[in-house]
């Protein structure tokens, strides 16, 4: 698989190769000269850079990061001057003082200098003018006296110009996170842009921004350390003041993020420092507080120190409506968005009776207020937003509206499953609509905090949706600690800045471009990191870590836990490589961004997986246990290790980040402290009271000779095992473990009765120094006529033991194992999926063909899910088309069947169905029909309705649609032995199918179902 994507992965980069390391925009720049270039630096000189002195601000402060740009790629910094008057000058004194060549910056509307240079140039800005952060950038002749040519930078307004910049700078070979991930940058000794330059219209969301938030532990013992005296804010303790902020207002506007929700646990934006609020706005983002912290107030902390009485509209309006004054006046003279509505204490629902009818008076109130400080009496101008989130969507789905301009911001579920989308009838509010989005969430059914976990193929699928609905207002991501979400935070941004730039055909070269911006990496070795990201990140999503548990992954059915872990031991060889291959300058950055991830997954992952192991061998009486449980124990310590390792990078740059506990969860709140997963030991010291060998076939969690609970129905006085085999088995053989059950050291021979089966070792030694091994049986299906079955016998002898009789080495124990081959045959010229092992296992995207209805196509959404990928149809959108079963766009599957009986004819199909909700509502839930040949198709609504503002009940738990990250669709259809055809018909839009089981009588449990049967 890791080939596969890296194969994809590269495909998908020869769109970048020759241009400007930059993700997802148009480049203008180039490190050769050439016919229509510009110099920015060329033959050791910088063009010098021209502002207006009544330019924007932020504009000016962002022109001097331009500037640095140039020197960290370069090692040359440019000229940076404010021009004056521009009309009074001569071609003598400007030439004199810049040469003939200048960059020129700056904001329609504002600068004095662009609009000179416009007016003298006849530069033809209608592309952009009056256009929400919008810019362009060319060269043109003789823009001012004595100046031959200038390549102008442009904004629309003043982040426009500011985008603008930091596009540029991008492309030169800056990464955004220079500072927050220590990418170096990209040297070039010349850097050129091309003579037609680039150019940006508004963007596809209006505001996006992402949320600190949960921010205890990591983000906020880290942010103490390297931004205070170790006291933090006098009123609050908290240590995120103006030095960390403007960090983060830096980082925001080069990812092309507008829009910030602060910190909120122990901190207060607006008090915790007296310049937080108007760097912000300096340096030109807007800002905003959460959705449970209205008119821009920092709530519950600044209700504790300033709030009289409780937090209860209903019943102490006054004084709440007193505080809320506060805030909008000392936030009035900035750019804000600003929360309307009204949470209870603590992020929590309001208390209980408090109805529709109160919420309307304090958004009525709100709105006054607003009109009252902000001293006008048309709010349609003024941002506002009303989150619906959790028991907030209830209300409105009970009838509760707020008026026209307000921004309506629909929520996930915490787990990125966008709840409800705007409807058709809801699109045309002047307000709009938008997302708030979590890629790190506190609460049920668990905590995830701690690694990187989301997919951003789901939040592709998620947030195209979002596009396609008109959702497009306003977008918020709950980033947590922002560290470990970069690259995530990154493609949120940067889909809601551009969304047409994104399909799901080209979604992976993202990842590709990124890694070649981070690392400077070859075609190849990006592709191979994008298929590192890719494949841990869907690792991580299928189960959060935070939910991992020694039997998550089954230990005994489809080789499931070993293959899980052979395929993170890949990444992580494949990561190491790369890593140790790089310059050390590098390192830092990859090591936060790839390897850290990547060996943190692999280590907890093992670790539960040994623990399982450990347990399962223990009630097998193998001594080998012991071995898992050391390996347990090594693992929980290397664990520690690479949080100390993330600490120590950079002489502690990023001490306390990764201080999140994450092992051993209770319930759904974080552990105060890691546990190591449960062990056990067993005495290997003791014989066995069943003997020194210990088989156990593969598919068995019991184990012979002896008794156990798992060797058959009674536990005790049990036959010796059997197992069976077909030629469609995906792994192609079975297994029997031959293992030691105490510190008798014995010899082992495996004979069979038959000679079409293939025996990997036919004798062997086990000591308690390599307590077992593993025999695999093959069979040879020429010589195998219809079902026949071999004997095969695992006869132990040892040396000396005190219950052998002379001569001194004989047999001490003997097991017969009866392997059943059933040698079934599809017939020449069947093409399709065959059942082997009791069922068809099919990947979604592997279908035998696809029909189109109305524009609408069954479209492979590549990476996304537990093991392959998902189809969906595809586009979203337009008129929401739904269809009743049969009439729509239909994906079929052929298959063939042996064996109907074992459920009395019928064979159970499951649909894997990517966790969703009823984003059109619950009238319009999410559905779909299967079909098997021409029989009458069966249709499945499969996500209820739910109580408003609640979710189904069948998503919360540990073993809940989110946890599992899957829904499973089960029907049964009555089915003779043969060749079929599977029809999967769309009912309903944004139903994402991931896989399809259907079960004949053998499908045994499992995490991820099992593997992909075998096609011909």
């Amino acid at each position: 698989m890791l080939a596969q994507w890296a194969n994809a992965a590269g495909l998908g980069l020869l769109a970048l190769a020759g241009s400007a390391l930059a993700i997802g925009q148009d480049t203008c720049v180039a490190f050769k000269s050439s016919r229509n270039m510009f110099p920015i630096v060329s033959n050791r000189r910088a063009t010098p850079i021209l502002l207006s002195p009544d330019e924007w601000p932020g504009v000016q402060r962002t022109a001097f990061d331009f500037a640095e740009d140039i020197q960290r790629v370069t090692g040359i910094k440019p000229t940076l001057r404010n021009v004056t008057s521009v009309r009074d000058s001569n071609e003598t004194s400007f030439s004199a003082s810049f040469g003939e060549r200048a960059i020129i910056v700056g904001t329609l509307g504002m600068s004095a200098l662009v609009g000179e240079v416009v007016n003298r140039t006849k530069l033809d800005v209608s592309s952009i003018e009056g256009k929400w952060e919008a810019f362009l950038s060319k060269e043109v002749e003789n823009p001012l006296p004595g100046i031959k040519s200038a390549y102008v930078v442009i904004g629309a307004d003043k982040r426009g110009t500011i985008f603008a910049l930091y596009d540029h700078s991008e492309q030169f070979g800056v990464s955004p996170w220079y500072w927050w991930a220590d990418v170096p940058s990209t040297k070039h000794s010349e850097v050129f842009v091309t003579s037609s330059g680039c150019s940006h219209g508004s963007p596809t969301v209006k505001y996006r921004a992402i949320f600190l938030n949960d921010e205890q532990p990591a983000l906020q013992n880290w942010a103490m350390e390297k931004f205070t005296n170790g006291t933090g804010a006098a009123l609050t303790g908290s240590p995120f003041n103006h030095f960390f902020y403007t960090k983060l207002f830096e980082l925001i506007l080069r990812l092309k993020g507008n829009y910030l929700w602060p910190a909120i646990w122990s901190s207060a934006f607006g008090i915790d420092d007296s310049q937080n609020q108007p760097l912000a706005d300096w340096y030109g983002i807007v800002m905003g507080t959460s959705h449970e912290e209205p008119l821009m107030r920092s709530t519950p902390v600044e209700w504790d120190l300033f709030g009289s009485g409780p937090w209860d509209y209903g019943t102490n309006a006054q004084n709440i409506y007193n505080f809320w004054v506060e805030g909008v006046n000392r936030s009035k003279t900035f750019e804000n968005v600003y929360t309307i509505g009204m949470r209870g204490a603590g992020d929590l629902p309001l208390s209980e009776g408090q109805n529709i009818q109160l919420l309307e008076k304090i958004v009525s109130d709100q709105r006054q207020l607003l009109m009252d400080v902000l001293n006008t009496t048309d709010l349609s101008d003024i941002p506002q937003v009303w989150t619906l989130y959790k028991e907030v969507q209830g209300y409105y789905q009970d009838g509760m509206r707020v008026p026209d301009d307000v921004m309506l911001l629909w929520s996930d579920d915490n787990w990125g499953n966008i709840r409800r989308f705007p409807i058709v009838s809801e699109r045309n509010r002047t307000g709009g609509a938008g997302v708030y989005y979590h890629v790190d969430y506190v609460g049920d059914p668990r905590d995830y905090k701690w690694i990187t976990s989301s997919q951003i193929e789901k939040t592709f699928e998620q947030m195209s949706t979002a596009v396609a609905r008109d959702a497009t207002k306003i977008w918020v991501l709950n980033v947590g600690d922002l560290k470990p979400y970069e690259m995530h935070s990154e493609f949120f941004l940067s889909y809601g800045w551009n969304a047409s730039r994104w399909t799901p055909f080209n979604l992976n070269s993202f990842v590709t471009g990124w890694a070649q911006r981070e690392f400077d990496l070859s075609e190849a070795d990006a592709g191979e990191v994008a298929a590192i990201i890719h494949n841990v990140t869907r690792h991580n999503a299928r189960r959060k870590p935070e939910l991992w548990n020694s039997t998550t992954y089954s230990l005994t059915n489809y080789r499931e836990a070993e293959t899980v872990l052979e395929q993170l031991q890949s990444l992580s060889k494949a990561s190491t490589r790369i890593y140790n291959a790089l310059p050390s300058v590098t390192k830092p950055a990859f090591f936060q961004l790839v390897q850290h991830p990547v060996q943190a997954t692999l280590t907890l992952a093992n670790m539960w997986i040994a623990a399982g192991i450990n347990n399962l061998y223990a009630s097998q009486a193998r001594i080998s246990a012991n071995n898992y449980k050391a390996e347990v124990e090594q693992l929980f310590d290397a664990d520690y290790a690479l949080e100390i390792d993330y600490h120590s990078i950079l002489n502690g740059k990023w001490d306390h980040m990764m201080d999140q506990t994450h092992v051993m969860y209770y319930y759904w709140q974080q552990p105060m402290a890691n546990t190591m997963p449960l062990v056990t030991q067993v005495q290997a010291k003791k014989q066995a009271l069943a003997g020194a060998m210990r088989i156990i076939p593969e598919g068995s969690a019991g184990a012979w000779p002896g008794d156990n609970v798992n060797n058959c129905a009674q536990g005790y006085s049990c036959p010796d095992p059997s197992m069976s085999i077909d030629p469609f088995v995906p792994t192609g053989n079975r297994f029997v473990d031959v293992a030691a059950g105490g510190p008798n050291s014995f010899k082992f021979t495996v004979t069979s009765n038959v000679s079409w089966l293939s025996i990997s070792l036919q004798n062997g030694t086990i000591t308690p120094s390599a307590p077992e091994q593993r025999v695999f049986l093959s069979v040879d299906w020429d010589k195998v006529t219809g079902a026949e079955a071999a004997l095969i016998s695992f006869n132990a002898t040892a040396m000396g033991q005190p219950s052998m009789l002379p001569p001194p080495e004989q047999v001490m124990e003997s097991v017969t194992v009866t392997l059943t081959a059933n040698h079934t045959v599809a017939p020449s010229g069947f093409e399709g999926f065959v059942e082997g092992d009791g069922a068809v296992s099919i990947e979604a995207a592997h279908a035998s063909r696809n029909t189109s209805v109305e524009g609408l196509t069954w479209t492979e959404l590549p990476g996304l899910g537990r093991t392959l990928s998902g189809v969906t149809p595809w586009p979203r959108g337009g008129d929401e088309l739904n269809f009743t079963a049969g009439s729509g766009p239909s994906i079929e599957y052929d298959f063939y069947l042996f064996n109907t009986y074992e459920q009395g004819g019928n064979v159970t199909i499951t649909t894997l169905v990517s966790p969703s909700l009823n984003g059109l509502g619950d009238d319009r839930p999410l559905g779909l029909a299967l079909q098997i040949d021409d029989s009458t198709a069966q249709t499945a609504y499969f996500v209820p309705a739910a109580v408003p503002g609640n979710l189904p009940d069948a998503w919360d738990g540990n073993d809940g649609w989110v946890a599992n990250s899957i829904i499973e669709v089960p029907l049964v259809f009555p089915v003779t032995p043969g060749a079929h055809t599977l029809k999967v018909w769309m009912v309903e839009p944004a139903v994402v199918v991931q896989k399809i089981v259907i079960d004949t009588g053998g499908v045994r449990p499992s995490y991820l179902g099992p593997p992909e049967s075998v096609r011909v």
